[in-house]
Parts: structure tokens; C-alpha cells; sequence
């Protein structure tokens, strides 16, 4: 009988055990679901966003303020893809979604660049939301640990990392229970916006990220975390009036961060009239922040008109959206970004213009090299070992012309961005725009740039492309029959 008593009494423990853990984990969760199935293909989220603030809804045909295949939106989210030389295989992330496109799932795979060969991707997390904000970004630490951080749009979602269970293995993830300190204290590490993951082998990783505020908005800020678990306090680079969006770029040592602001007043203010260009560095993880010509800088910054200032645009009443951040030989960085004269899509708030801004040692040097058709157009630069940089961006109109996107080019410059010649077109005659051309981290020349196309004015279907670095461009399989497939090789209609 006492044995009876003590098996129902460990049943019952056992029970209630288990849902105290099932408790915990759904309440952690929310209505998301960590899952770590097999796809049977790569398929892309849909998104947009209608209006362009209070009173200004998109009523042209144009249809949306943005809009279109997000998968790898947006551009202040980074990196959506790292090589390991190791296993020589680019490992990426995306956001994917259902057969039916209502919901996003956190997908990971990888591109063997022996075999040519991609498998079926890993569904790691249903992210409960279609809201291509809360897309996913990676990183591989030292010992070939892949890492997914899930980030969120405001503080209405949670947000989480996960790491896979094996080394450069992508079968399974388990959720790491992250920490940050506030007022000295350990607290979840739970929300988190606008993620720019770094790592080293020797100070681990540092995120540049945004939270969100009822005084300052969206707040740009960094972290740093040895492990991966435990996350220091953060800390704001600048509080400037409503907030500001921040995209970034590292090389060895070097972190540099580019920013606009979202002025604060009735005439051209908010979010949808960003402005002004902005440059910060550090060269230890975090540490420490610097100007561009290394002078130190107390932060937050809190004044418009700062040493961080690139260029003034707000005295022009030009919008700048920010696309990417990279650096030459000499660690000089150069900024990729696109001006307008507002939010709207189409004509109405044009001429639209792609610029870089470019640190030579002593000044900046800012130069335009071609028209946008939308302010949400967005593509990568790179630095090539002979100095010469490259763009690939989709800086021809589309099938939806105005609508974010277009046909994907590459052009290249040999003295520094003063001018650029297109060397190719990647793709033509298109069925839907193609969008965010994304670059790697250790980028290996057979997986150059990763994007997304979609339709710009309606939810359509949305499919994965990624090009090497002569510009040839292989799609990712819709649909797979088996555990592995070569991606098929993408030829352009005229």
C-alpha cells in the first residue's frame, strides 16, 4: 500500500511537474510556438504598411506606403546570413511563411558551396504575427553554434534567441534564457527591436538594437553579452526628439553605426519625415564610442546639431532612409542610403536619389549616383579587395513601378563613390519587384546578396534569390520533393 501511495504520489508530482514547465514555456511564448520542423520549400512572408502617418493614406494606385516579399526587411535588422569556412557553408534566415501567408515563421537553412546543394529549411518558430518587422537575425559564435534572434515590433510581442542544439546543425534550436541588468539586478532579456547582431571570439557579441519609450520613442541603443546569455545593461546612443532608426556595419574591431531622427513638431515631423544622416564608432565592442575621427563623444547624444552630424538634411527637407554601412582598407566607412522628399509612394514625394557618404581622412564626401523609385528601396555595398566598391540594389523600376523594389542591378565605382558604372543586370522582365538585397558576414563570393521579391501592390506569393559575385543569380526552391535540391539558376527576361 505505502508503495502504491509513493508511485501515485510521484505520478502526481510528475504531472504536475510537467505542466508547471508546459506553464511556464506557454506564458514565455505567448501565442507563438517554437517548433524545429521541416519545410517542404522557401516561401517568403508578405507585408505592408498603408498609410504614411496621421491623415495621409495612400489612395493611388500605388496602393501602400510600403509593401511587397520582406523577407529580408528590414534594413535595420543584420545579419540575415554568415559563412563558415569551417563546414564551407553560408548558413541564413529569413522570414518565411505559411501555405496560406498569415502568419511568420523563423526560418533557417544553409547553402553547401561544395555540393551546391540546399536542404529543406528549419521552421525554428511560429512568430505568432505577419508583421515582417519581427523578422529574424543570426549569428555563429566560436564553436559553430548558430544563433537566432527574434525580434519584435514594439513591446506589444516577446522577443527571443534560440541556438541550435549542435554545432552548424540546423535540425533543432532551444530557447536561451537571456538576462539583462537593470538597477543591478538580472531580468529577462524579452523585447527587442531593430536587432544588428555582432560577434568576436574575443569580447563575444554586441547588439545594436531599439526600445521603444513613451519619452524619446524609438530609442537606439547598444548591449553586449560574453555568452549570449547574460546581456549587460543597455545603454541609449542618442535620445533624440521622437527617436531615430539606426543601421550598422562592422569590420575586425570596428562597429559603426549610421542614424537619421524623427523630429518632433507638426510640420514634417515623426517618423515618416526622417532626416539628417549621423555617424558613430566603436572600435572595442562597445566599450567605447567614438566620432569618425576617433574623438570621443558623450552619449546619449541629446542635441540635433552634434558632432556626430553627417549632413544636414533637414534644413533641405529631405527624408533619409539608411540601407547599409561598410568599410574600405583603411577602416573608413562609407554609407549607403536614399533620400526623398517624403514618404508617400510614387511620384508625388519624388525626385528620389541613391547617395553614399564616404569618410576620406579628413572630411565626408557625398555623392549621388542614381535615381530610387521608392524611398523603401534598399541594397548592400561592398569593398572589394582591389578597393573598387559595388552596390546591388534594385535601382530599376519594376513590374510595380514607385512600389519598394525593382529589377536588381550591380553597379561599381573605383574612386570612391564620385561615380559608378552599372556593370550588370541581374534581373528582367520580373513578375514581382525583387527587394532588400542583403549582404553576408564573411561573405564567401557564391552567396554575394540574398533577397526577396513579392508583388508590390497585393498580397502575392514571395520567393528567395541569392546571386554570387560575378552576378549570376540562383532561386531558392518553392517546393521540395526530396531532402536536398540545387537551386535553380535564374535566367532574366529581356
Amino acid at each position: 500500500m505505502y508503495r502504491n501511495f509513493c508511485k501515485t504520489i510521484l505520478f502526481t508530482g510528475l504531472a504536475l511537474f510537467s505542466l508547471s514547465v508546459y506553464s511556464q514555456t506557454d506564458d514565455i511564448y505567448g501565442k507563438a510556438r517554437l517548433l524545429n520542423q521541416k519545410d517542404t520549400g522557401y516561401r517568403g512572408i508578405w507585408y505592408n504598411i498603408g498609410g504614411a502617418g496621421p491623415g495621409r493614406t495612400v489612395t493611388s494606385e500605388y496602393r501602400y506606403k510600403y509593401s511587397g516579399g520582406l523577407g529580408t526587411y528590414p534594413a535595420n535588422h543584420y545579419p540575415f546570413s554568415v559563412y563558415a569556412k569551417k563546414v564551407d557553408k553560408t548558413f541564413f534566415c529569413y522570414g518565411g511563411t505559411d501555405d496560406s501567408g498569415k502568419t511568420l515563421l523563423h526560418m533557417v537553412s544553409w547553402f553547401d558551396h561544395k555540393t551546391g546543394q540546399v536542404p529543406r529549411p528549419t521552421i525554428v518558430l511560429d512568430k505568432a504575427t505577419g508583421d515582417a518587422h519581427d523578422n529574424p537575425v543570426m549569428q555563429i559564435d566560436k564553436d559553430g553554434y548558430i544563433w537566432i534572434f527574434s525580434t519584435s515590433h514594439g513591446t506589444g510581442r516577446p522577443s527571443f534567441i534560440h541556438r541550435s542544439k549542435l554545432p552548424y546543425d540546423i535540425s533543432e534550436f532551444e530557447r536561451i534564457a537571456a538576462t539583462k541588468i537593470v538597477n543591478g539586478k538580472k531580468v529577462p532579456l524579452d523585447n527587442f527591436s531593430y536587432l544588428q547582431m555582432y560577434y568576436s571570439e574575443e569580447c563575444g557579441f554586441t547588439g545594436l538594437f531599439t526600445h521603444y519609450e513613451n519619452v524619446g520613442g524609438r530609442v537606439i541603443a547598444w548591449m553586449t553579452s560574453k555568452d549570449g546569455i547574460d546581456w549587460s545593461e543597455w545603454k541609449d546612443i542618442s535620445l533624440l526628439h521622437k527617436g531615430q532608426y539606426q543601421t550598422s556595419g562592422n569590420k575586425g574591431k570596428t562597429i559603426g553605426t549610421s542614424f537619421n531622427y524623427h523630429p518632433d513638431r507638426k510640420v514634417r515631423g515623426g517618423l515618416d519625415f526622417r532626416t539628417n544622416l549621423y555617424y558613430l564608432q566603436t572600435k572595442d565592442f562597445g566599450k567605447t564610442w567614438q566620432t569618425v575621427d576617433g574623438s570621443p563623444i558623450e552619449l546619449p547624444l541629446k542635441e540635433v546639431a552634434n558632432k556626430a552630424l553627417v549632413h544636414d538634411y533637414d534644413s533641405e527637407e529631405r527624408n533619409v532612409y539608411i540601407c547599409d554601412v561598410n568599410f574600405n582598407k583603411k577602416d573608413n566607412p562609407v554609407i549607403l542610403y536614399v533620400t526623398t522628399k517624403g514618404p508617400m509612394p510614387g511620384p508625388e514625394d519624388g525626385p528620389r536619389s541613391w547617395h553614399t557618404a564616404y569618410w576620406n581622412g579628413q572630411s565626408w564626401e557625398i555623392n549621388a549616383f542614381t535615381p530610387a523609385g521608392s524611398a523603401y528601396d534598399m541594397g548592400s555595398i561592398y569593398i572589394e579587395k582591389d578597393g573598387s566598391w559595388k552596390v546591388i540594389a534594385p535601382t530599376q523600376m519594376g513590374p510595380q513601378p514607385y512600389n519598394p523594389g525593382g529589377e536588381m542591378e550591380m553597379w561599381i565605382s573605383k574612386n570612391n563613390g564620385e561615380s559608378w558604372t552599372k556593370v550588370k543586370q541581374l534581373t528582367g522582365g520580373s513578375e514581382f519587384n525583387h527587394t532588400y538585397a542583403r549582404r553576408a558576414v564573411n561573405m564567401h563570393p557564391g552567396f554575394y546578396a540574398f533577397w526577396a521579391d513579392g508583388h508590390g501592390r497585393q498580397p502575392s506569393k514571395s520567393r528567395f534569390y541569392f546571386s554570387d559575385s560575378k552576378g549570376n543569380v540562383f532561386m531558392l526552391p518553392e517546393n521540395m520533393t526530396g531532402d536536398f535540391a540545387k537551386p535553380e539558376l535564374y535566367l532574366k527576361k529581356e
